[in-house]
């Protein structure tokens, strides 16, 4: 299969904290890939340097066979990489669709502001169009003309998938899409996830609910301490005997 990203020999350093250490992994057109290890493992570390949060202190990144190692998050989002994150990241005063509006201007080659405020009319027609397919195909349609605020949790993290999707990225990188989630949510964004690649979105996802990464993903990359752990499909590495201390010690 293709790879559309490559990690290659990531190191990064933080003083004389060695956080991530000589990293390589690989995720392929078409695949969900998920990155996992116990807490401090480098996980959140090494996504900061995919998306260009961070510059390695060594290593590279490849997407679709270009070197995007240190260039800036927006020129790599433009490029088709993009990022979700942790925080719940809305504007919590505006309503779903001026959200997802305003995340179809990696897209619109103009000024958001003049995109909202219609200056451009034919992008603002384009931007209001690439919306509502958006809401549509993450179920928020019907919630449009209501405030984020006011959205619970879990359609909260749905309208953040969804902001990222009207970027209209070629590989999205979701970070810790179910914290916080009940079961019921969790289900929900499993099945949003798995539509998300089915539409033609490679995924890598850094997650510690093991319910939602052994249901989701095709391969598991496990860190432990900045180094590569374990790296195979996920009944492969949940019957590592490495892969369980790791998580036993970890608490």
């Amino acid at each position: 299969m293709t790879p559309i990203l490559e990690v290659k020999h990531l190191t990064m350093r933080f003083g004389g904290l060695l956080a991530v250490d000589d990293v390589s992994f690989s995720a392929n057109e078409g695949e969900i890939r998920g990155l996992i290890g116990p807490n401090g493992a480098g996980k959140s570390t090494t996504f900061k340097m995919i998306a260009g949060f961070l510059s390695p202190t060594s290593g590279e990144v490849l997407f679709r066979s270009n070197n995007i190692t240190n260039q800036k998050p927006s020129r790599i989002a433009s490029a088709g990489v993009v990022r979700t994150f942790q925080e719940t990241t809305l504007f919590q005063e505006l309503t779903v669709f001026e959200n997802v509006l305003i995340g179809t201007h990696k897209q619109a080659h103009t000024n958001i502001i003049s995109a909202v405020l219609g200056l451009d009319r034919q992008k603002q027609n384009e931007a209001i169009e690439a919306t509502t397919d958006v809401l549509e195909f993450m179920g928020l349609l019907e919630r449009k003309e209501q405030l984020a605020a006011e959205l619970p949790l879990g359609l909260q993290r749905t309208l953040a998938v969804a902001i990222s999707l009207a970027a209209k990225p070629k590989l999205l990188l979701m970070d810790e899409p179910f914290a916080g989630m009940n079961p019921e949510e969790t289900q929900h964004m499993m099945e949003l996830t798995e539509r998300v690649r089915e539409s033609g979105i490679s995924i890598v996802l850094v997650e510690h609910n093991m319910k939602a990464v052994m249901g989701l993903c095709d391969r598991l990359v496990v860190l432990n301490f900045g180094t590569v752990l374990d790296d195979g499909t996920p009944d492969q590495v949940r019957h590592n005997p490495n892969v369980i201390q790791a998580y036993l010690g970890g608490g």
